[in-house]
Order: structure tokens, then sequence, then C-alpha cells
């Protein structure tokens, strides 16, 4: 499971409240973050939000939007973040595999995330079986949390 302690440290040190909405990774974030240090008093919780309709009716997906698109990750973590009231939102979405879908080759994946002032994604292409992507989806979502968590504090100073 991802290590995330550092993250656990900045969130604490700062005061910060810290959500996720998963597509992708099934779970497997909500249990990397809520498994650091002291989580219950910086960790909102999280979203596993499997189906289209229910990104729409939960996380606000504007209808119609591509599933593994960089606007469907920001979508969620913006969604994500309102719904539980945080101040740092981040969302994992793209294709596991082991196939294609939509045209979308496997480990094709999207990693959003949102402050209250701003908002972006980045895309991986990741190689592996499906327990791989999803594993290495789940590392690089902690880590770009623990970085958008990181500049926060620069902002603030």
């Amino acid at each position: 499971m991802p290590d995330a302690t550092e993250l656990a440290h900045e969130a604490l040190n700062q005061g910060l409240r810290i959500a996720v909405a998963e597509s992708l990774t099934s779970g497997l974030l909500c249990n990397a973050v809520g498994a650091a240090e002291q989580a219950s008093q910086w960790f909102a919780g999280g979203v596993v939000a499997y189906t289209v309709d229910t990104k729409e009716r939960l996380l606000g997906v504007e209808p119609g939007t591509d599933p593994c698109s960089p606007q469907c990750a920001v979508q969620l973590a913006v969604g994500v973040r309102e719904l539980l009231d945080a101040d740092i939102a981040v969302s994992t979405t793209g294709v596991g595999g082991p196939d294609s879908e939509d045209g979308h080759a496997p480990g094709t994946v999207y990693i959003g995330w949102a402050t209250a002032d701003h908002h972006g994604e980045h895309l991986l292409r990741l190689e592996g079986d499906p327990e791989e992507v999803i594993t290495e989806a789940t590392r690089r979502a902690v880590r770009l949390l623990t970085d958008v968590v990181r500049r926060q504090r620069t902002v603030a100073a």
C-alpha cells in the first residue's frame, strides 16, 4: 500500500481537511490515505463512484463527460471537495485494463486535484496488469496529493 505518512504530517501541520474521489482505484486510495497517522483529524473521507450515473448524481460530473478524461478527473475532485467540505481533494479515473475501453488504452489514468482556488489534472500512461496499474495510480495519487498540500503551505506563507 502506498505510504501517506508525509501527507498526514503536512495536513496535520497545516490544519487541512482532505478528501478523495475514486473510480479506477476502487477504494485503494481511501485505504492508503485513511491508514495514515491521525487520519481521523484531517481525512474527511472519500467517495468511490464507479458508474457514470453515480459520478453525475453524487459528484456533479457533467452528463456526457468522458469518464476517462482530464475533465472527468477535475470534476470528480471538485465535486468531492465540495461534498465533503474539504480544503483539498484528489481523484482517480481511467482504464486499468487488461483491455481498451471506449478507445482508451489500458493504463490510461487521470489524477485530478482541487483546492478552493485552483484545480488541475495529470495524465499517466502506466504499464502492467490491472492490479499493477491500480497500485501505481494510487501511489501517484498520494504523491500528487502530498505535493498539492505542500504547495498550499507555500501559498499560505
